[in-house]
Order: structure tokens, then sequence, then C-alpha cells
């Protein structure tokens, strides 16, 4: 499979989950953003970058022995794709292509984004990858390395929707097997729900 490289974003507020950060709350026995790491952790990736700012000394205390590096987004209150940019920053190493992975999806595992790395390996003349589900779209996507560039070089506000909508010639949606790359979670409800998956899934050694 070709290079990849990963940057996470876990610098958000977790507004709609009241005063908790989502990142730090348990999901079958692991903080929730340790969960995800885990599963990138185990694919093999050229780097993975995490992108604090929200309690960033709470978050960054969550990924003691992973092998991954760190950035700070002293901007994070201004959104998400400030995150990216901040991400995109941080990247050391050129490689084929980037996971903007968010983090609280807790259902992806290694095998899901080896696929999602092998449908990028296919994609062809398209640079951006975008996982699907049943007609809904999903998370991570993939970027290829050129766009870092664009990214770094327009509005702190670019982000990957921007590049999305504004190059759809370039995009290449890509059904995926199952709903783990559009689910995440949002609300209490959602976290609820999750976790029930997830311990349900243990309980039957299923994924």
């Amino acid at each position: 499979m070709s290079e990849i490289s990963a940057i996470v974003l876990a610098a958000g507020q977790s507004r709609r989950m009241g005063s908790a950060n989502k990142l730090t709350m348990p999901m079958g026995g692991v903080p929730l953003l340790r969960r995800v790491l885990e599963s990138l952790s185990a694919v093999e990736l050229r780097e993975i970058v995490v992108v604090l700012g929200h309690q960033a000394q709470e978050v960054l205390a969550l990924l003691r022995g992973l092998n991954v590096r760190t950035v700070l987004n002293e901007r994070f209150s201004e959104g998400q794709m400030s995150s990216v940019w901040a991400g995109m920053t941080a990247l050391s190493r050129p490689c084929a292509g980037v996971i903007v992975s968010l983090g609280d999806q807790p259902l992806l595992t290694a095998d899901d984004l080896r696929a999602l790395i092998s449908a990028f390996d296919r994609i062809g003349d398209r640079s951006i990858l975008v996982p699907t589900y049943r007609g809904r779209r999903g998370n991570p996507i993939i970027l290829a390395y050129r766009h870092r560039q664009a990214i770094l070089m327009g509005d702190r506000n670019l982000g990957c929707k921007r590049l999305i909508e504004r190059n759809p010639d370039l995009v290449a949606p890509v059904e995926m097997d199952n709903d783990h790359f559009v689910v995440d979670i949002d609300t209490m409800e959602s976290y609820r729900a999750a976790v029930e998956r997830v311990e349900a899934n243990a309980a039957t050694g299923s994924d």
C-alpha cells in the first residue's frame, strides 16, 4: 500500500456533550481518543500527528506510550478547519496521502483503515477519497499529499470541506463495507449507543 500519514483532530470543545470532554470518556475500557489512535497505530503509517487544543494537557495524558507526535492548535476555538491547518503544518515527512481522522470514531478498526488506504490506491487520477456508506458521507478522508501546500497557503478555514466543494472532479466517493465510517460521537445518546455496540462486539469477538 502507499505510504500514508495521519492527522487526528483532537482539539474540539465537545460542546454538545455538555461539560464532558468526549475524547477522555471510556469506550470499551479505553478512553475514546486512545481507542481511535490504537487502531491507527496498528496500521503501518508514515507518521501520526495529533492536534491538541481544548483541555490539551488532559488529552495529552491519553497518549502515553503511543508512537505519535502532537501539535497545539492555539486557535482551536475557530473550529475544526483550523486544526486541519495545524496538523498539515506539523507533518514532517512527505508521503502519498494524508488521512484526516476525527478523534471520536470508536468503531473504526485497523482493518477498516487498511481497506480505506487500499481504496485510495485504486482511485486513479483522483486525489481525494471520501468514504461513504449507503449514501452517507463518512470519515476519515484521505487527501493526496500535494493538497497540503494548497491548504497551508490558503485561508486557515479552507480545510477539507471547502477543498472538496471546490474540486468535485478530484473527489472519489468510495462505498465501504460497514457503517464504522459514519458513526461518531456528538451527543450522550450517540455515546451510549456506541458503548453498547463496542461492548456487544467484545462479548462476541466481532467488530
